[in-house]
């Protein structure tokens, strides 16, 4: 099926009788061919038994690497039925808005729980916003429908009473958003007295833009992306939850919960009352999406004490009993981030290094795949690529080999890599600084836990790892038996969880686990 086919579809569904078409929805409707009667009705029936026919194949059409730039990833119907449902406790709105409709999964499940709501939708692509209408009118819902074609942080919304505002704000990166939206950001969130990061994601938009249209009782509940629990740029939201959104509950969907169906991503769902302000909030985890229904695993959480907090997905985290023997790895080791290059195509040797001096040229771990495939123990430097590390004083080259590197500078200069934000607050610019070798090398970004490899060769490492140095004094096989104990026992939950499905370890958070004595793991 192409869009034109399926635009005829929803258009013989209906689409065109729910009043406020678009000038950019007509046009799609002038151009559709007529749908096969027969197709119509057999998707009329699907949609009147629960499916979502025309949000799937629209999902067909445009695969998730094509969705992600708008931020389009479409609710399993499972969550969107346990967040209404979780909705109605809070009482019956006079009015639902969805600010990123889609095919109106959120709009179909709140008119069967609230029949005598208003229902509005919020939707940028005029393709969807025609889904949404098709569906509605397929299911008697017309009359009390209104689809917008537009931009949420824009759109003007009806005030019939007491609104709920519910739906999954699209993720769309930062370097994505046009920049006059973020300093729209940063203008509207000084104005409710917050501060507003520049690397905000789409979703902290939406969640500014719905307590400016939202009054005191209104109430509501997203599902978004994760990583705004911990990073520096989800203060706004954790402040707005926390203030005037009325924060009630907090659900987390653990990373291998895989909530969405076309997505690598994590999840979790803030349910609010504007204006509430309770002294402590529910925090729920969820092992998979079944467990949302499940009344188990919540417990409260005081206001004051998120308040104080910077990072709130440590309160989701299973308690782990510290018995007497184990202590936190920090007490023993330092763990540091690997040296940033500033530009590892020109610092990591290859087609400019040729005639550099080879004590310039340091085996080095450039890769996360170099630490997971080496099974624990790094011991042949050979299969490793070199970083330039020069040093600052280049007096100590023989005439020829300060030729060599004279060159290779040269060639730097030509191409920019003097002006760049690193080489340039370095002093010389030249000079990388390699870090020490570090006993035990760990990846800290991935889909899977870190890998910690015991380091035999001294190779050094750039900022795709960390490097673990001990405290104190070490023996080897105490050593090997601790990156072996790392790598066995910790798990993604005790890093953050990014959108992507991506997990990552700061120095930190690594320091914090817990791991045996040094003299116990030296028996």
């Amino acid at each position: 099926m192409t869009e034109r086919e399926l635009i005829a579809l929803a258009l013989g569904l209906g689409a065109s009788q729910v009043p406020g078409l678009s000038a950019a929805e007509e046009r799609l409707l002038r151009k559709a061919p007529q749908a096969p009667a027969g197709e119509v009705e057999k998707c009329a029936g699907r949609i009147r038994a629960g499916e979502d026919p025309l949000g799937d194949l629209f999902c067909r059409l445009h695969p998730p690497c094509e969705r992600r730039e708008a931020g389009a990833t479409f609710t399993p119907p499972a969550i969107v039925d346990v967040m209404v449902h979780w909705a109605a406790e809070a009482g019956s709105p006079r009015q639902v808005v969805d600010p990123g409709v889609g095919s109106g999964r959120f709009l179909v499940a709140a008119a069967r729980v609230f029949p005598d709501a208003a229902l509005v939708g919020i939707e940028i692509n005029p393709v969807c916003a025609l889904l949404a209408r098709a569906n509605l009118h397929t299911l008697g819902l017309a009359r009390r429908s209104q689809i917008i074609v537009g931009d949420y942080r824009q759109a003007e919304i009806p005030r019939p009473g007491r609104t709920l505002f519910i739906g999954n704000p699209p993720y769309v990166r930062h370097h994505q958003i046009d920049r006059r939206w973020k300093n729209w950001l940063k203008r509207q969130a000084n104005v409710l007295g917050f501060s507003a990061s520049q690397l905000a994601g789409l979703h902290v938009h939406f969640y500014l833009r719905t307590i400016q249209l939202a009054r005191p009782g209104d109430f509501g509940s997203f599902i978004t992306a994760a990583e705004w629990l911990d990073v520096n740029y989800g203060q706004l939201v954790r402040s707005l939850l926390l203030n005037s959104l009325g924060l009630r509950q907090l659900v987390l969907l653990e990373p291998k919960a895989m909530p969405f169906d076309d997505a690598t991503t994590t999840g979790v769902i803030t349910r609010f009352e504007v204006g509430n302000r309770p002294q402590s909030i529910d925090f729920k985890r969820a092992d998979t999406v079944e467990d949302l229904a499940q009344p188990n695993h919540s417990h409260r959480v005081s206001r004051a004490k998120l308040t104080s907090m910077q990072r709130w997905t440590q309160i989701f985290r299973k308690s782990r009993r510290r018995s007497t023997s184990l202590i936190e790895l920090g007490e023993i080791c330092r763990v540091s981030r690997g040296q940033v290059t500033g530009a590892n195509k020109f610092w990591i040797a290859g087609l400019f290094s040729q005639d550099l001096p080879p004590s310039v040229l340091v085996p080095s771990i450039t890769r996360a795949k170099e630490l997971f495939e080496s099974n624990g123990v790094l011991s042949d430097p050979s299969g490793l690529k070199k970083v330039i590390d020069l040093p600052a004083d280049l007096d100590g080259f023989s005439a020829e080999e300060r030729r060599a590197i004279h060159r290779f500078l040269r060639e730097g200069k030509r191409l920019g890599i003097d002006q760049g934000y690193i080489a340039s607050h370095r002093k010389p610019w030249w000079s990388v600084r390699l870090h020490d070798p570090a006993p035990i090398i760990m990846t800290y970004m991935a889909r899977r836990p870190p890998a910690f490899v015991r380091n035999l060769t001294d190779a050094r490492h750039i900022n795709i790892a960390h490097g673990v140095y001990p405290r104190c004094d070490m023996s080897s096989r105490c050593l090997g038996r601790l990156a072996q104990y790392l790598s066995e026992t910790t798990s993604l939950g005790d890093g953050r969880t990014y959108a992507g499905g991506l997990t990552k370890f700061e120095p930190r958070e690594v320091e914090r686990i817990l791991v045996p004595r040094p003299e116990e793991l030296d028996q």
